[in-house]
């Protein structure tokens, strides 16, 4: 009965979620009530409190879901054991690509992200929690970058801070036009060629 229980939550709060996506994506986030979320979802304004302490917290549950295994993947890029620090980073961020063009969750959630957020004291936690994904990648990808120098599979003479926030910055910008109009280019080749051009110019090796 117990397992039944947590079972029965864990569903719950999955539409809670799949429901605060199309809500925001539909109305924006600040316009968007917790009453209108439960009202989708099919449950009371209490069982979404019964989860979520406030909208921050279930719009930033709403981003784990799907940016937490695309981040893993980036934050890895600082690991010391990693012999190729360069291919990690540069998979990381492919990875990021194909899950915007051929994940319609994922692709939901980053419109929110990018174009359904009115930061404001009620949101103040989105904010927080959105400098610091950005922190964390750009801190891995720079130890990813000063690593491979010091394997010697990177020549340049950029910091490795500035080639990190470029790369970043780079990735963000693709995918940011690309939402505004998916079909002006391809993501994933453009992409590619974007992030690949931009390693050769920070002196990659084998890229």
């Amino acid at each position: 009965m117990a397992r039944r229980t947590k079972e029965d939550a864990q569903r719950t709060r999955d539409r809670i979620l799949d429901m605060a996506e199309r809500e925001f994506l539909r109305r924006g986030v600040s316009r968007t009530s917790l009453e209108q979320i439960a009202g989708a979802a099919g449950v009371t304004r209490g069982a979404v409190y019964w989860h979520f302490r406030n909208k921050a917290d279930l719009f930033n549950a709403m981003m784990n879901r799907v940016t937490l295994p695309l981040e893993a993947e980036i934050l890895r890029s600082g690991e010391r054991t990693l012999d190729d620090p360069v291919a990690q980073i540069r998979g990381s961020y492919l990875a990021a690509l194909r899950a915007t063009v051929g994940d319609p969750q994922a692709r939901r959630v980053f419109e929110v992200a990018l174009f359904k957020v009115e930061h404001g004291n009620a949101l103040r936690g989105v904010r927080e929690r959105r400098l610091t994904g950005l922190r964390n990648r750009v801190a891995n990808v720079e130890r990813g970058l000063r690593r491979a120098a010091r394997l010697g599979r990177l020549h340049s003479t950029l910091p490795a801070r500035a080639a990190a926030m470029g790369m970043e910055s780079l990735v963000d910008g693709l995918i940011t036009n690309w939402m505004l109009d998916p079909q002006a280019f391809d993501l994933v080749r453009a992409g590619e060629q974007a992030i690949d051009a931009y390693l050769r110019g920070l002196g990659a090796v084998d890229t």
